[in-house]
């Protein structure tokens, strides 16, 4: 046990944010990790995969609801709207900071796995006391229990709980647990480069969200409608 991989990294150069609402989320997620987390090892979480995927679906309905040209997109007044109807008060500002943050594929739309990230950011944020929105629910429960299992796996993997996960991070969270099976490392290294979509070695809490919706299935669900279009 022990070893360079089990050591906890202290924050880098790397780990600083990038935009206002990237210091707004690392703040929220620092808060929440205050509190600690449930999950004992990244098995728990993998065994709930299931369970996370067909929550997540549901959200579809909600997400039609607000294409209202139907599509397959959200645009920018589609989300104000969906975001007044859900009486989530965000200034202007905020909203379009997150349509532009969550957009990863940067086309001016929100498909329906970048819907879900920014709903599960909203989420998160919406925890910060001196903002306006600190007592707004997203009016759905259920969504929000699975959304806290997500904010509660983050909390897992960032070992050394300054707001994003490191490599190193990730290699101890999956050395938990596999038990230093040989293969782990590289089963750690494939998940952290599948978070790590701008390759700055750090992961924040939105590209950990867009990694989790590729493993638990989300993406099949647009590629299956993409075909059938």
């Amino acid at each position: 046990m022990g070893g360079a991989l089990g050591k906890i990294e202290s924050p880098k150069k790397g780990s600083v944010p990038e935009t206002k609402l990237e210091a707004k989320m690392v703040e929220a997620m620092l808060r929440r990790e205050s509190q600690g987390s449930s999950v004992k090892s990244f098995n728990t979480i993998i065994l709930k995969f299931p369970k996370i995927d067909e929550s997540l679906r549901k959200c579809k309905a909600i997400f039609e609801q607000f294409d209202e040209d139907s599509n397959g997109a959200i645009d920018q007044e589609e989300l104000k709207k969906c975001f007044s109807k859900l009486e989530i008060s965000f200034t202007e500002e905020e909203i379009n900071d997150l349509f532009e943050a969550c957009d990863i594929n940067e086309d001016m739309v929100m498909k329906f796995s970048e819907f879900i990230v920014l709903l599960c950011v909203v989420y998160l944020l919406k925890d910060d006391p001196a903002a306006l929105h600190a007592k707004s629910r997203i009016g759905m429960p259920k969504l929000e229990r699975t959304f806290e299992t997500l904010v509660d796996t983050f909390v897992f993997l960032d070992k050394n709980k300054d707001g994003y996960v490191s490599k190193n991070e990730m290699v101890q969270a999956i050395n938990e647990t596999t038990s230093g099976e040989r293969s782990s490392g590289r089963i750690a290294m494939k998940r952290f480069e599948e978070m790590d979509w701008d390759k700055n070695g750090m992961v924040n809490f939105k590209e950990f969200l867009f990694a989790f919706t590729r493993w638990v299935g989300i993406d099949e669900v647009e590629d299956e409608e993409n075909e059938e279009a």
